[in-house]
C-alpha cells in the first residue's frame, strides 16, 4: 500500500470528484467537468412542456368541424371575424389559432413552425402524474424503465461534449425526460449557478483552487475545465443580456427560462438539449374562451416561444423547439365553465429545419360517433412519431430503439428537414494512433 499519497492530492482528488460538498459553502455550484464550447453534431433540441393537460382545440380551434361549437357553449371560441379581436385567426379554412396566440402565428407563416394536432400518447390514463412520466420516459404505459428518452438519446449518440451545460433542465428539480447516465443540470437562473457569496471569500477560494490544480496531469487538467467553465459562467451573469431583433421575454417564470437558455445557446456553453416547462392547464372549472385563465397561460406561452425564436432567430437553423403537454381535455365542456381530463391534443414544433405553416395529422372529428373513451379527441398520431422524427432528421440519431424500446411502428409525418449538418464539416483523414486532421477545402 502506498502511504505517500499527500494532503495536497488528496484535496485535488476530492475537489474535482465532489465540486460543493459540504465542506463548501451552500452557494457553491455543483458543477461537472466541462470542456468549453463542446458543439453538438445536430440541433440543440429544446423540449418544452405544458404540464397540467393543455386543451388543444382551444389551442388550436377546430372552427371548421360543427362538433366543436355543439358542445362547448361557454368555452368555445368564435369562428374567425376579421372584425372580432376574440375570434379564433384562420389558418387554412379549417382551424384556427385562439387569438393570444397569435405571435406565434407570426412564425408559422415564415414557415419555422408547425402544429401536430390530435396528438399524445396512446396510454389511457386520466392521472397527470402517469400519463407525463410515461411521456418522459417515453415508454406509455410502462414505468420499468428509470430512464428518460433524452437521456437514453444522449447515452446513445457519441459525443466529446462534457460541458456541465449539454443537458438542462430549467427549474428545482431535474425533468424525468433528462435522467439517464449522462449528467444533467437543474438550472433556475444563470446568477443562482455562479459564485454568489462574499467577493473576498470567492476569490480567495478561486485562487486556492487554481493554484490547486497548476500542472498538466489528468486531476490538474480537470479542475482547470471546471474552473474555466466557472469562470464563463460568472461572465455570462455579469454583463447585461441583450436580446437581439428586439425580443421581448415575459417577466414570467416561463418567459425567464427561455431568455436563459437563448443566453446559454448564445454564449456556447455546451447546450444540445434544454428543457423549460409551464404550468397550470388543469382548467377544471372558469377555463375561459377568448378571457380567463387559460387564455392568460397561452399570451404567456405565446410570447416567450415568440421572443426565443426573434432572439435566437440567426441560430434557428441549428435548434428544434417541441412544445407537448401531457394530455388534451374533454371536448364537451363541464357545469363549471371548464373542460375535464381527455386524451388527443396537441404538439408544436418550431425551427429552421421545420416544414412549417402547416397542420399535421389525421383529424378525427369531435362529433360524439368519433370521440376516444368517454368523450376525447382521438389520438392520430403518437407522440414518439413526431419525437423520433426530430431525433433521426435533426439530431442525427438514427437508432430510435434505445431511445424508445417496444417501439417500432414510427410514422413520420414530414414534419422535419434532413440536417445538413455533417455535410456542413471537412471532411476528416484518419490516421493511425486515432490521429484525425481536418481537410482544408485547398
Amino acid at each position: 500500500m502506498n502511504d505517500t499519497t499527500t494532503r495536497r492530492d488528496l484535496l485535488k482528488r476530492t475537489g474535482v470528484l465532489a465540486m460543493g460538498m459540504l465542506a463548501w459553502p451552500q452557494w457553491m455550484p455543483r458543477v461537472a467537468f466541462a470542456p468549453r464550447d463542446a458543439p453538438t453534431q445536430g440541433d440543440v433540441l429544446i423540449c418544452l412542456f405544458m404540464r397540467g393537460g393543455a386543451d388543444g382545440l382551444n389551442l388550436i380551434v377546430p372552427h371548421g368541424d360543427k362538433g366543436y361549437y355543439a358542445a362547448r357553449d361557454q368555452t368555445a371560441i368564435p369562428q374567425p371575424n376579421a372584425s372580432n379581436a376574440k375570434a379564433a385567426v384562420d389558418i387554412d379554412g379549417f382551424f384556427g389559432w385562439h387569438p393570444n396566440l397569435r405571435p406565434l402565428k407570426q412564425v408559422y407563416d415564415a414557415r419555422a413552425l408547425a402544429v401536430v394536432h390530435a396528438a399524445g400518447s396512446p396510454d389511457p390514463s386520466k392521472s397527470h402524474f402517469d400519463a407525463m412520466d410515461y411521456m418522459e420516459r417515453g415508454t406509455p404505459g410502462e414505468k420499468s424503465m428509470p430512464t428518460g428518452w433524452i437521456g437514453r438519446h444522449l447515452q446513445n449518440v457519441a459525443s466529446n461534449n462534457k460541458s456541465p451545460f449539454r443537458a438542462l433542465g430549467m427549474g428545482t428539480i431535474l425533468q424525468q425526460s433528462l435522467r439517464g447516465p449522462i449528467s444533467a443540470t437543474a438550472l433556475q437562473s444563470i446568477t443562482d449557478f455562479h459564485l454568489r457569496g462574499d467577493k473576498k471569500q470567492v476569490d480567495q477560494i478561486q485562487q486556492t483552487l487554481a493554484s490547486l490544480y497548476q500542472g498538466d496531469g489528468f486531476i490538474e487538467r480537470e479542475g482547470q475545465q471546471t474552473l474555466q467553465a466557472m469562470q464563463d459562467i460568472a461572465k455570462i451573469s455579469q454583463s447585461a443580456y441583450a436580446p437581439a431583433n428586439g425580443a421581448n421575454y415575459p417577466e414570467s417564470p416561463f418567459g425567464r427560462a427561455l431568455k436563459t437558455i437563448a443566453q446559454l445557446i448564445k454564449g456556447e456553453m455546451g447546450v444540445e438539449v434544454a428543457c423549460a416547462d409551464i404550468g397550470g392547464w388543469d382548467t377544471h372549472v372558469q377555463q375561459g374562451g377568448a378571457d380567463g385563465n387559460m387564455p392568460r397561460l397561452m399570451d404567456d406561452f405565446a410570447k416567450s416561444v415568440a421572443a426565443f425564436y426573434a432572439d435566437l432567430q440567426d441560430q434557428m437553423k441549428r435548434i428544434t423547439v417541441v412544445a407537448m403537454t401531457e394530455f388534451g381535455r374533454r371536448v364537451q365542456e363541464n357545469a363549471s365553465a371548464g373542460t375535464d381530463h381527455g386524451h388527443g391534443g396537441v404538439m408544436f414544433v418550431m425551427g429552421g429545419g421545420v416544414n412549417g405553416g402547416k397542420v399535421y395529422g389525421e383529424w378525427p372529428g369531435v362529433s360524439k360517433e368519433n370521440l376516444y373513451g368517454p368523450g376525447d379527441l382521438a389520438i392520430t398520431t403518437d407522440f414518439r412519431d413526431v419525437l423520433g422524427e426530430i431525433l433521426q432528421k435533426r439530431l442525427l440519431n438514427a437508432n430510435l430503439s434505445p431511445v424508445f424500446p417496444n417501439y417500432s411502428a414510427f410514422k413520420f409525418r414530414g414534419i422535419l428537414q434532413q440536417s445538413t449538418a455533417m455535410l456542413d464539416q471537412p471532411p476528416v483523414l484518419t490516421l493511425p494512433f486515432n490521429i484525425k486532421i481536418p481537410l482544408s477545402a485547398g
